[in-house]
């Protein structure tokens, strides 16, 4: 693909998420991205189902745009031509944990004394650095110690992890912020420099207020279901039919909403008259818009809100999601010709570029790794 990035040659010895979702989104912006997998089978991700053509669509969705060679590099040849990349390289990018390329003879110190113009991303549990830095994890590990499960979920319910892998996700996204800044510094100085992610990291940075909340007030936040801990009326709310989405996030919008469920004398209400008044009085007023909500099915209330200005939705399954016209007009599905003739559909790019095309399709994973 064409791109901003297309003069940026990529070599990624990530595998299963983290990695692999930093890199998918490198070569979207145009990168050249050569993806290095270990003899026996390469990333663990390709035996990851459900499989179509018998391919893993786990590793499909991760991994299009990309070429593989598979590479031993406790292997002298293999080291050579991994080492042959490398001179090509802008930017390494990497998910093992802290140490294990140093073992090899890859960490920093080495990789920026031969390649001083060389990135290098990596990406891990708990960074290169601090105390639990040879501490081995998953998403799921980081969501619970990060914070966000604490966040997730309804009062009194267990714990639950949110419902896609935001742990590994943010890290590849921070990966990416931090490799285009790493790479637009190396025009100033002329030299590359490492770019450390934590998972855990991640998950601090997008706890939103909490922080904040914890420290002015002394108060531990707790989960909330859909309702926002600061912003009311901001959630899910019960129609007839179906709950919708209802955020009216201001003093004016909230007056909207009043008149449209014809209530307006709600926004004069003590209790609902600004938005600290309705956050602390969230229950009663939740209760009252669902009494009126109920009396019509979720699709006329969604319209009339439409009409209002007042913002709002349905809660979407993934085949709705798939099927939502505004999603298929900014093309954010796109297709993958696989080798044996069937298109897969998987997420597009949501970075839109006015001076580069948004393809509808992509190119196909690698069909394995290949020959050194």
């Amino acid at each position: 693909m064409s791109g901003p990035l297309s003069d940026i040659t990529v070599v990624d010895l990530s595998r299963v998420l983290a990695g692999p979702y930093a890199t998918m989104v490198l070569a979207d912006l145009g990168a050249r991205v050569i993806k290095v997998e270990p003899p026996g089978g390469g990333d663990d991700a390709r035996r990851f189902g459900p499989f179509v053509g018998g391919r893993s669509v786990y590793y499909e969705s991760l991994n299009r745009g990309k070429t593989a060679v598979t590479l031993d590099l406790k292997d002298e040849a293999h080291r050579l031509r991994f080492e042959a990349l490398l001179d090509e390289a802008d930017v390494l990018v990497e998910n093992y944990r802290p140490g294990a390329l140093e073992r090899l003879g890859y960490g920093w110190d080495e990789l920026s004394a031969r390649w001083p113009g060389l990135v290098y991303a990596a990406v891990s549990g708990f960074g290169h650095r601090g105390p639990y830095a040879e501490r081995p994890a998953y998403d799921m590990v980081v969501q619970g110690m990060g914070g966000l499960m604490s966040l997730t979920g309804v009062p009194g319910g267990p714990p639950v992890r949110v419902g896609t892998s935001v742990g590994d996700i943010t890290a590849g996204l921070f990966a990416v912020a931090g490799i285009l800044g790493a790479l637009h510094d190396r025009k100033r100085t002329g030299r590359g420099q490492m770019v450390d992610i934590s998972m855990l990291d991640c998950q601090v940075a997008i706890l939103e207020n909490a922080i904040a909340r914890h420290s002015a007030t002394g108060e531990v936040p707790g989960p909330l279901g859909a309702r926002h801990p600061s912003i009311t009326p901001f959630g899910a709310f019960r129609a007839a039919d179906r709950p919708i989405v209802i955020a009216a996030g201001n003093d004016n919008l909230f007056r909207s909403l009043c008149a449209t469920l014809g209530r307006p004398e709600w926004a004069d209400d003590p209790r609902f008259l600004d938005n600290d008044a309705r956050t602390r009085h969230a229950d009663e007023l939740e209760e009252e818009m669902e009494t009126e909500l109920r009396n019509e099915p979720a699709d006329v209330w969604l319209e009339r809100l439409e009409q209002a200005g007042v913002p709002s939705g349905p809660i979407n399954d993934i085949a709705d999601v798939m099927a939502d016209p505004a999603v298929r007009a900014r093309n954010m599905i796109v297709g993958v010709d696989l080798p044996d003739g069937t298109t897969l559909e998987i997420a597009g790019n949501p970075i839109k570029l006015s001076g580069h095309d948004d393809p509808p399709t992509r190119q196909a994973a690698p069909d394995g790794p290949g020959g050194p």
